[in-house]
């Protein structure tokens, strides 16, 4: 999302110089903000560890084949096993790096819908899936999603979020660094709630620790404030809310005296908290990943929009909104039943938008017996490295019978394909951004031209996953899938669009479509954040369902279950080895990707490393850069501690993306920057029991300082 301006010198020597890129101050959108990974395009382009050619495993090496023959050799196989097996017997896995590709977007749901298959897994489920849980529920559909308005609020809450290294995430804002010290400028505040001093909250007016995992309790905390004090503003939004006068009686017994204790904040701070955020006119509180990857990951973001609602800081100016993007992702006009169709066979995991949770993927391999997965498909991801327990799918993976993955590398998952099928990408590919566009803190429209052709004999990404639907497909391409190019949707969706040629007679002559936007080149600005309700709303009532059931279900299990055993727990920890563990990411790289680019992974802070608390360190007598071991009940891993006073006590941050060093992958620069993947030591059956989203912050691991004396890394 970022606008950036691309220089191409052919005439260069050295290919790193070829290709130069700066940020786009003319941008509406960034206004000259860029983030590190954007002058990595020359180099990406450039790196010859890139497959640009079909290859095939022969034996332990990899030879180049035809597309042809790669085409036939998918098309033979799958049908094959799904003759024999049925169509449940194939897995799919769709990668994150899709929803940053527009022609894989576009059509890597029609080639999994080709199969046929029910097991159909996506990064969703390792991510943002309470977000989208909570967005069908409460508004009528999973992309139904609120965002902060940022740039005119003059008081946010920051829960679980680390924007600085994220740009926003679900809250797309590119240059977020000014727009979160402009809170300030204003005259505001903005508070960051963290296990971790983060990039963020080092920015932040107020900064507080919070024990991992136990963020819903602060959240009930607030809204029992907000109704004891009759903090409430529903205003205009009262006439569109259902369900309202269910969740008084529901938070009467998380008061802040029993959670303070819990979540080792004070409960000074808590009403505090209450106090300042209702006292200003324009308030937002925003949660993202550290709220997601929890046990309870589907209530927090429940009720951060709850929260908003109930102080009358939702769909207004400075709270939390939705966007009015030029592609309206939302189309349907009445609320679809999305939730429980169907259950893995293994795991028991319910499916949410046509997906199974990605935690229960693995089980699915290794169960023997009828619908026992026997061939996988991977579409730009490395699942080995981020899913949870990464090491048993990395083992699962080596006795299905075959296995093909579109990708542009040989990695930790790929390696065990079969055949790798590469798409052109970055600089090669033309893009608009439909999903970040969706969930962005203005509104705007921008469509990046390639500069480069792919070459001779080169299909893009769309055209591949054309051919190979229109092969599996039992019933062959509509008629849409056939015609579609990614150009014509794009064009099709802006000229539909609210601001489009087609939407009104009014906007023919001035209404956007693809031309139009292709020629502004900058992008264009199509004004900050509006009131959408209740035209937004497809519930089945047109209302919000402030209460659906689902969740009422599961706060009353956490409410009598969970909640009165930590009630009378003490806080001092059983064992001093014993730690909570959070995961981080660095602004530098993108999950697992980006790794093998010099320039950006050997940067001094893309370090992986255990951080910890000085005082923990001191009690294990362990020193800064010491080696030790994370243990966990799936694994273990060996890994350098990095003291700091960053670390809430208690609690270790090891990064997620690590780990290219495994026997049979090749990626450049590994050996200078290995690190070691966080997901060997994940427990897969952590998860959210409301969405099935993957549970990985608060696992509890331990951590013992390595024998230095034998070198063979025994523990103590």
């Amino acid at each position: 999302m970022c606008g950036v301006v691309v220089s191409h010198d052919p005439t260069a020597e050295d290919e790193n110089k070829k290709i130069k890129v700066r940020p786009d101050k003319d941008d509406p959108f960034s206004k000259g903000s860029m983030c590190p990974k954007a002058p990595a395009l020359g180099p990406l382009h450039y790196d010859p560890s890139k497959l640009r050619q079909p290859v095939k495993k022969v034996g332990d090496d990899w030879q180049d084949i035809s597309w042809k023959e790669a085409y036939d050799t998918v098309e033979g196989n799958i049908k094959a096993i799904r003759s024999e097996n049925g169509a449940d017997s194939i897995a799919s896995y769709l990668g994150n790096p899709i929803v940053h590709n527009l022609g894989m977007l576009l059509f890597a749901k029609t080639f999994a819908k080709s199969i046929g298959s029910k097991n159909v897994y996506s990064a969703t489920s390792m991510d943002q899936l309470p977000h989208h849980f909570a967005g069908h529920f409460m508004f009528g559909h999973e992309m139904r999603i609120p965002v902060p308005d940022i740039d005119r609020t003059d008081y946010m809450i920051v829960m679980g979020a680390n924007p600085m290294a994220s740009n926003g995430s679900i809250m797309t804002s590119a240059g977020v660094s000014k727009r979160l010290r402009n809170i300030e400028k204003r005259g505001g505040k903005f508070v960051v709630i963290d296990p971790r001093v983060t990039e963020t909250a080092k920015i932040a007016s107020e900064h507080h620790f919070i024990k991992p995992g136990t963020d819903v309790y602060l959240l009930l905390a607030l809204l029992h404030v907000i109704f004891r004090d009759e903090k409430t503003i529903l205003g205009e939004l009262e006439k569109h809310i259902d369900g309202f006068e269910k969740l008084v009686a529901l938070v009467k017994d998380f008061t802040p005296a029993k959670i303070a204790p819990i979540i080792d904040i004070e409960e000074s701070a808590i009403e505090r908290l209450v106090e300042e955020f209702t006292s200003h006119e324009k308030a937002v509180l925003y949660g993202r990943m550290g709220l997601s990857t929890q046990s309870h990951g589907g209530l927090c973001h429940w009720l951060i929009n709850t929260i908003n609602i109930a102080t009358g800081n939702f769909d207004t100016p400075g709270g939390m909104m939705f966007p009015s993007p030029a592609i309206e992702l939302v189309r349907n006009k009445k609320q679809r039943d999305i939730f429980g169709r169907w259950s893995g066979r293994a795991s028991g995991l319910k499916e949410f938008a046509g997906e199974l949770p990605v935690s229960g993927m693995t089980d699915e391999l290794l169960a023997n017996g009828e619908g026992q997965v026997k061939a996988f498909v991977s579409i730009c991801g490395n699942p080995v490295l981020s899913s949870p327990n990464g090491k048993r799918l990395d083992q699962a993976l080596q006795k299905v019978e075959f296995m093909v993955s579109i990708d542009n590398y040989i990695n930790e998952t790929t390696r065990h394909a079969d055949l790798i099928l590469p798409t052109p990408s970055g600089l090669e590919i033309d893009h608009y951004d439909l999903i970040f566009n969706a969930i962005s803190v203005s509104n705007n429209a921008k469509f990046s031209e390639a500069l480069f052709s792919p070459g001779k004999g080169r299909p893009y990404d769309w055209q591949i996953l054309k051919e190979l639907s229109s092969r599996l497909s039992e019933k062959g391409l509509s008629l849409f899938d056939r015609f579609m190019t990614p150009r014509r949707i794009i064009n099709l969706g802006l000229m539909l669009g609210p601001y489009g040629k087609l939407s009104s007679p009014k906007r023919w002559f001035n209404g956007l479509s693809l031309k139009k936007v292709i020629a502004s080149k900058h992008g264009i600005d199509l004004g900050p954040l509006k009131p959408r309700i209740p035209e937004c709303l497809i519930t089945v009532d047109k209302k919000i369902n402030i209460a659906p059931s689902v969740f009422l279900d599961r706060l009353a299990e956490v409410a009598n279950e969970e909640f009165p055993q930590l009630i009378g727990e003490s806080n001092e920890r059983a064992c001093k080895h014993d730690f909570q563990l959070i995961g981080r990411r660095h602004v530098s790289t993108n999950n697992s990707w980006m790794h093998q680019v010099k320039a950006l992974s050997s940067n001094k802070h893309v370090r992986c490393t255990a951080m910890m608390n000085p005082d923990d360190a001191r009690r294990l007598e362990i020193d800064d850069g010491e080696l030790v071991n994370v243990i966990s009940r799936v694994g273990e891993i060996a890994i350098p501690v990095e003291i700091t006073d960053a670390m809430m006590t208690g609690v270790v941050s090891i990064p997620h993306g690590f780990g290219h060093t495994r026997e049979g992958t090749k990626v450049p620069n590994a050996e200078a920057n290995p690190g070691v993947s966080v997901n060997d030591i994940t427990d897969h059956t952590q998860v959210d029991p409301l969405t099935g989203n993957a549970a990985f912050s608060g696992q509890s691991i331990r951590v013992e300082k390595i024998n230095a004396e034998d070198g063979k890394g025994h523990r103590q």
